[in-house]
Parts: C-alpha cells; structure tokens; sequence
C-alpha cells in the first residue's frame, strides 16, 4: 500500500474524522490520498496556525486526537503557536508535515539548507510536544503512527508530530493496516489514601475541592460529579475547568485564581482541607505568596504527573494517579459513606457571594457592563454546545460570569494563552459535534489575528456565533499599563486601531449586528445572534476602552487581596 494511503486508512481507523490542513507542495501526496479515501474530511482553513487551534477545539472536545497537517518550511513553522497550546492544556493531537526528499536534506553538511524550504521542524517542536519523529523509511510507519497515537493519549495528553519527507509518502508499505487494541490508563488501587481523604473531609470544618483542566483532559467530568454528588463538598475551579459543575449546582462556589469571582477566593483562602484535582497550581490559581496559600490547611493533590506535585505549593499529601481511574475508585468508595452536610461553610460561601456579585465588581454609569452581558448572553445560548473563549479581558470576564448548562463545554488557551485562539478553536468545536452550533467570545485584538478563518465557516456552513467585545483595545495589557507604566498606552490603545466587524462578517456574507448600550439593545443583538441557531452569526459589542477585569489579585498579596481595593505590592511577572 502506498504511504500516504495508509497513513489517511490508519487514521480512520483511530476514530479521525477530520484533517485540518493549508495544501502545500510537500503534503500532496498525503492530500490527494485522504481525498481519494473519502471518509475522512479535509478541512481547508486559510493559516497553519488556525489548522492547530482547530485541532485543539477538536481533541478537547472528543478526546479522540486532532490531526493537522502542513507542508514544509513556512507551512510546519506555523502548527508552533497551536502544538504548545495542546501542549500546555493536555490536548491529544497529531501533527503531520511534510519534509523535501531524503536526498534534499542537508544532513551532516555545514549550510542551513539544500532543499527548497527545508526546516528541522522536530528539533523546533521538541519542547513543546510528547514527541516529534522524523520518518525516514516507509517500514517505520506502522510502529510511529502506533506510538504516536500511545503516546499522544497516555498519562497527560498531548500533540505528537510526525516529520515525513514526501519521498517517503509514496514508497510502498507492506501489510496492511492494523490498529492495537491498547488501554492507556493507569489503574489506581490505593484505597487507603482514599479513607485518609473521606476521614479529612468530614474532620475539616471548611472543605473545599478545586477541579482543575485536567478533569477535561481526563474525561472525567461525569465521574467528578457523581463523586461531588455523593460527598457534598463546595467545588471551586481553575480556568480550564468551568465546565466541572453546571452553573446552578448547589456545590458549585465559581472560579478562582487571578481574575477568580472575590467570593470563591475568599472561600479558597479561608478552606482548611483542600483536595486538588488535576490543577498544577500555577501563579494564577495561587497567587504569589504561595506560602500564604499553603497556610496550615491539609492539601491532597491528585496529578498524573509527579513532578506537578509539592512543585511550587510544598506540604501536599500526593497522590500520582491517573483521574480515569482514581475518580471510579474514588465513587466507590464514597458509595454508603456518611459525609459531614458543613452547612455553615455551605451558607458563609452563599453570603459572600451575595456579599460581592460579579455583576457589580466594575463600575459603570452606562454602556455595557461586560459581566452582566456575559450572564445574559450565557440565557439566551442554551443551544450552544458551549463556548470558546479568546486571551485577554474578555476570557476573564467569560469565566467569571458565564452561566453554563450541564452539557456545555467551555473551552480557551489556558497555558499558551494564545490570542487568535477562538475562532479556528470554534470551528474545530464545530465540526467535533456535527456542525453543532457554538459561541465563540474573542476580544477585538484576538479575532482580528485570524479572522481569515471566516472563510472557513462561510465554506462549511458551520454555526458559530462570534460575539466580539470591541473595546478598540489590547484591554488586559492596557490595564497592566494603567497599573505600572503611569496611564501610558502604547501600542495598546494610542497606535491601535480596530475595523467595524459587522462590515467585515458582512463582507464575508455572514449576517452580523453591532450593539453599544445596555437593557434593549442588549436583548436585540442576541435576539438576532440567535435568530436562525443553524447559521453563523456576528455579535460586535461595544464596550468602553477603558473598562478593566476586575478582581484581580494583588500582586504580592495572598489571593484573598484583590484589586481595586489594594493596590500590588510589586510589578506582576506573569
């Protein structure tokens, strides 16, 4: 069988069902084969970039890994930006590119390249993949597409990518396609530690469990509320993971970290037992003073990774284990439990998020207030399958207020922290769930990076309904500006400019409506944004340029401080 052939076969047979892809000269081979196959869709988006944030969208959405490919040279140096953000967030992918032939290659010589475009694309990707593979004959492609695939799905998840020059796309292969039957989980079998963690529970008098992304990149999210439904203890979440609990469920407290809701803060702050699961408390979830964090409070850390745990937070009881399989065991356990009901922990986190809304941590006199308009757009889109989120203010605000339903995803670049993140990510959302329909949330700086990828959605006739919040500005750099550099604004709102999006959807031929001002207009724009939930629509808002997410810890100070009402202690790194 041809290479290229049955690599595209190979694929199928792993549950791929899309390869997001620029042609290029060195993956033509491979093109025309997945054509010719025909059961797999070739995804043609405008930038390499937007074919690896697709595939992001996709395998955090499945589990099942994205595939992208692109061409040598120019094509593969553009996957970068989107390999590390599945790097960083846990996302299973595949990277496919094309490399010039064998006898092209420079080899051992002492020049920076013999053939046209000729890049060492695996030394590139090596920091920031599970693995990067050159393949140099067609006999090792049975075994790297197996150990990609094994790879790419054990343990923490993550991209693998595969180098394969375009003479060897079209040798032969003997055999014929076949795919092991492989269990890539970890069995825990701990049961001890478990009881440690139940006894903890009720022995605390304020428990509180913080989920983090890596329950999505476990699939673990309906094993993680049946455990919450039979323990009862308040959950709070990272960024990655404000889809753990649906918005209305009664243990749900809201998220934490940088830009976390003050009450849920205030509450992880206050906690004495804290189970952590899946969550490598970074800087953002901590704070600086980390070891205010730690304080005297029992902390048990859950992490398929060693080196996640007793990293930057120290005095953590561990517990390396894979979430797939400690969260069943962990069900079982508790079945037949009798759990402590903390009812007055239950009702101090009630009041202190009635205490301080979300809705009134930013100031306004008019205009749209932007956690508010994230709570009512969250209403009128329960047909979403859920949101995809864009870098900047707007994420912040979008995780702090979104009102999700059970079945909603919420999706965004959480370790890379891409800007251009939401709309290829949404497409890929997209066409994970059969052309559902999908909201994407991106600030006018983000959706102007690839805003090409319109075309793609107007091609494939997907449902996205973009919501842009224009506030004419980079916001949450321009609010680092406002802290630390005296109100001066370079290159964030002096020397920057934004187009009106509405003529930019409609020049694309998407139906689009702009909205500035509160009550009406609001209810207006998303009537329209929802109109027709089988066709893709563009929602620019206008904010004020100079509206800032807020809270927002002190830098420096525990993250119970936050801003505006202290002031950092020092100039934030991170």
């Amino acid at each position: 069988m041809k290479a290229s052939d049955y690599i595209v076969s190979y694929l199928y047979e792993r549950g791929v069902t899309h390869i997001f892809e620029v042609i290029g000269g060195m993956i033509t081979h491979l093109v025309d084969s997945a054509d010719r196959h025909g059961k797999i869709k070739l995804v043609s988006v405008h930038h390499e970039q937007a074919a690896a944030f697709a595939v992001h969208g996709m395998g955090y959405s499945t589990g099942v890994p994205g595939v992208a490919m692109a061409t040598s040279g120019p094509g593969a140096v553009n996957l970068l930006t989107g390999i590390g953000s599945c790097y960083f967030d846990s996302v299973p992918a595949i990277f496919i590119t094309g490399q010039v032939n064998l006898s092209e290659q420079k080899g051992t010589r002492k020049i920076r390249q013999l053939g046209f475009q000729e890049t060492d694309i695996v030394s590139m990707a090596c920091p920031i993949t599970k693995a990067a593979m050159m393949i140099q004959s067609a006999e090792q492609i049975p075994g790297a597409l197996d150990e990609a695939f094994r790879i790419a799905l054990s343990g923490r998840p993550g991209p693998v990518l595969l180098d394969i020059p375009m003479d060897v796309q079209r040798m032969d292969v003997p055999g014929k396609v076949e795919v092991p039957k492989s269990n890539y989980i970890n069995e825990y079998q701990d049961a001890a530690a478990l009881n440690v963690i139940f006894n903890a529970f009720n022995q605390a008098k304020k428990p509180l469990i913080l989920a983090g992304g890596g329950l999505n990149s476990a699939l673990s999210v309906p094993f993680f509320r049946h455990l919450v439904d039979l323990v009862k203890i308040p959950v709070v979440n990272s960024l990655l993971a404000v889809n753990a609990l649906e918005y209305n469920h009664p243990q749900r407290v809201g998220l934490i970290g940088s830009y976390g809701n003050r009450w849920a803060n205030i509450a992880l702050g206050s906690c004495d037992m804290l189970l952590v699961l899946g969550s490598r408390l970074d800087i953002r979830q901590t704070g600086a003073d980390v070891l205010s964090f730690q304080s005297e409070r029992k902390i048990f850390h859950v992490d398929c990774e060693e080196g996640e745990i007793n990293n930057r937070v120290q005095g953590c009881f561990p517990i390396q284990a894979d979430l797939r399989s400690f969260l069943p065991m962990a069900i079982e356990a508790a079945r037949g439990g009798a759990f402590s009901d903390h009812l007055d922990w239950q009702d101090e986190i009630r009041q202190l998020r009635k205490k301080w809304p979300d809705t009134d941590e930013i100031k306004i006199d008019q205009g749209i207030n932007p956690n508010r308009f994230m709570h009512e757009l969250s209403l009128a889109s329960k047909q979403a399958i859920g949101f995809v989120v864009d870098t900047g203010n707007h994420q912040m605000w979008a995780a702090q207020s979104l009102d999700l339903g059970s079945e909603q995803k919420f999706i965004t670049s959480g370790g890379m922290g891409a800007m251009g993140f939401a709309l290829p990510a949404a497409i890929g959302a997209s066409f994970a769930s059969s052309h559902s329909p999908v909201v994407q949330i991106a600030g006018d700086g983000g959706m102007q990076m690839n805003i090409q990828e319109l075309e793609t959605i107007v091609h494939h006739k997907l449902p996205v309904k973009m919501v842009v919040l224009n506030n004419h500005s980079y916001g949450m750099v321009r609010q680092f500006q406002q802290s630390y550099f005296h109100e001066r604004y370079p290159s964030t709102y002096q020397g920057y400019s934004t187009p009106d999006f509405e003529k930019v959807a409609q020049a694309y031929g998407i139906q689009a409506a702009t909205i500035s001002q509160t009550g009406e207009s609001v209810q207006r724009g998303l009537s329209q944004l929802w109109a027709d939930p089988t066709e893709p629509f563009l929602l620019q808002v206008e904010i004020d340029p100079m509206i800032n997410a807020y809270p927002k810890i002190a830098f420096g100070y525990p993250l119970t401080q936050m801003e505006p009402f202290i002031k950092p202690l020092d100039m934030e790194g991170t």
